[in-house]
């Protein structure tokens, strides 16, 4: 059987002219992509719309800078499963569908584009921003040959340029964490990716094995997510000369966006939050009479007190509550006697009215 899957010699590592363009694995039509993901991106508005005008690949290149802010396929919010069971239950993408998210329309709209060799190295050495890089990674998931997928991977899988994944923040990993992710796992948030045959995962865990005694890491060290969201609000773009010789600036960069080294934000830079919370906890204890006590016998007697104060005050609650019920029930036996008396009249004037017909019928 493993004769079967004996892979090619990689496209990944191929250059010059005649190797640029890329082979397309699985489904051309679909791009292999979960059909209710797929269905959504062509009915939404910003695909058929918007995306429509982007014609070249520097211009998706843009749209992606300016507007991708996570990596799942859904928007925040926009796709309830709760109370959905079975098939219908969001199990493995099959469910209800919601926003589907800018991310996924563009790595749609880059598959529109059949990217170039070029181009999606492009892509993954791109500067400016993480979010065209992992669009490049997702894009290789996609359509490439499961037997070069590690070959194409490789140079990153020690990565540590950060990107937040989820939905309105919150799942902060590294660039070579999510590469890894790629490799290993099928699920991917509240979708699935294209399934690599048994016996290509079986050399590709054999590759990462020795990948891992070759640079003295564990498969744990690359696996492993570090939620930094807490102690670092924003992007590190601290890069050393190497990674920036490493990415190169050539194909990707579309036009010079490269951030400062401290790319902090005001708040970030001018945060006093913990400053006032600080001293509202501080506040909070020296007004505490708790604080003033010398022994237990002085607690004991302050509650004490503290109920007899309020004792009067649950007294006359009890009678408050109990008079309105009385008064609603004196209301209810009211409208009654109303309506008891109201049908009476009704009463008297239809016989009244009905001895009168009769009289002047048989006058």
């Amino acid at each position: 059987m493993d004769e079967d899957y004996q892979p090619q010699p990689s496209a990944a590592k191929k250059i010059g002219k005649q190797h640029n363009t890329l082979p397309l694995w699985g489904n051309e039509a679909t791009m292999n992509l979960n059909p209710l993901i797929l269905a959504n991106i062509q009915g939404s508005s910003y695909f058929k719309v918007h995306l429509f005008k982007l014609k070249t690949y520097h211009e998706v290149v843009d749209e992606i800078y300016y507007q991708v802010k996570h990596m799942e396929p859904w928007e925040r919010g926009s796709r309830k499963t709760s109370g959905q069971t079975g098939m219908c239950g969001g199990v493995r993408g099959v469910g209800a569908g919601g926003i589907v998210s800018t991310a996924y329309c563009l790595l749609y709209k880059l598959y529109t584009l059949r990217l170039t060799r070029k181009q999606v190295n492009g892509l993954l050495n791109h500067t400016d921003s993480p979010y065209i890089r992992a669009l490049g990674f997702m894009y290789l998931r996609y359509t490439q040959p499961p037997a070069d997928l590690y070959d194409w991977y490789e140079d990153y899988l020690q990565d540590e340029e950060e990107i937040d994944v989820k939905a309105g923040g919150g799942q902060v990993i590294t660039v070579g964490q999510m590469v890894y992710q790629f490799l290993t796992k099928l699920d991917w948030f509240s979708t699935l990716f294209p399934r690599i045959p048994v016996p290509i995962q079986k050399q590709i865990e054999k590759k990462l094995e020795e990948y891992c005694r070759n640079n003295n890491v564990t498969t744990q060290q690359l696996g492993s997510a570090r939620n930094t969201a807490s102690n670092n609000m924003g992007a590190n773009y601290d890069y050393d000369d190497a990674s920036y010789d490493r990415r190169g600036a050539g194909a990707g960069s579309s036009r010079s966006r490269l951030p400062p080294a401290n790319s902090g934000s005001y708040r970030d830079e001018h945060d006093d939050r913990e400053h006032y919370s600080n001293s509202l906890q501080q506040r909070r204890r020296e007004d505490s009479p708790s604080s003033t006590y010398h022994s237990s016998r002085d607690r004991d007697h302050h509650r004490e007190k503290h109920k007899r104060k309020h004792k009067h005050r649950h007294h006359s609650r009890s009678r408050s509550r109990s008079k309105s019920r009385s008064e609603r029930r004196k209301e209810v036996q009211y409208d009654k006697d109303r309506e008891r008396d109201r049908n009476r009249t009704r009463d008297r004037d239809y016989e009244r009215h009905g001895r009168d017909y009769d009289d002047r019928r048989y006058r």
